[in-house]
Formats: C-alpha cells, structure tokens, sequence
C-alpha cells in the first residue's frame, strides 16, 4: 500500500512540474533568447533574438503585439502537441492574443523581434478640459 501511495504521489509531482513548467514567464524560462528592455504597470518590452536552428522551450506570453526587426521563419509548438509554421517580414506587426507555445527557428538566418506585452487593464487617461474640444 505505501509503495502504491508513493508512486502515485511521485507521478502527480511529474505531472505538476510539466504543467508548472509550460506556464512559465518567456524571459525566466529562456533568458538566452528572451530579454527585458523596459517594464511598468501597463506594458513589458522584450527584445527577441534566435540564431539559425534555435529552439527554446515551453512558456507563456500575454496579449502582445509583436513588431518583426528581420524576417523571420519558424515554427511553433504547443503544449497539447500541435504546430503552426509561421513567416514575418521585416517592419510588420501583429497582435497576438496570450499564448503558451515552443517556438523554435527554422531558417538558416537569426531573427529578431520586439514583443510589447499588455498587463491589466488600459489606464484611464486624465483629459485637460482645453483636449476636449479639441476632439469634438
């Protein structure tokens, strides 16, 4: 009874720490590809960078928008095992809702990408009373 008990209690500490793992913040999981350009209450800047055939591993980003410095092709992989390929040309930019995903470089070239990631809600922004007519 007690070995049952303590292969049951090792199997679900297995299966907490790959699920703890898959929703981990992008720049602590990989702070080789990952890096903190500036933060506050509102938004995180990250800048991206993959050398040719560079993976990283699973983690978690928030609604964000993405702005593609080089071109870029790659490929995703989600934690319920699906891929998606994806392509970015220089100078685009998309919004991307929040996401727990692999992605991995497929090209023989680096990329680079800034991520703008959302936090809470929008703030309220305090109008002068001079800024409102002006907006009629």
């Amino acid at each position: 009874m007690r070995v049952r008990f303590t292969i049951c209690a090792l199997m679900a500490c297995f299966c907490l720490a790959a699920t703890a793992s898959a929703q981990q913040d992008s720049v602590k999981a990989d702070p080789k590809h990952y890096t903190v350009l500036s933060e506050n209450d509102q938004v995180r800047i990250v800048k991206v960078h993959y050398g040719p055939h560079e993976k990283s591993v699973m983690h978690t980003h928030p609604n964000l928008v993405a702005v593609y410095l080089t071109d870029l092709k790659g490929k995703f992989t989600f934690p319920d095992g699906k891929t998606q390929e994806l392509t970015g040309k220089a100078g685009d930019a998309q919004y991307i809702p929040a996401v727990a995903h692999l992605p991995e470089n497929t090209s023989d070239s680096a990329f680079d990408l800034i991520l703008v990631e959302l936090k809470g809600h929008p703030a309220k922004a305090a109008m002068k009373s001079d800024m409102k007519s002006d907006m009629k």
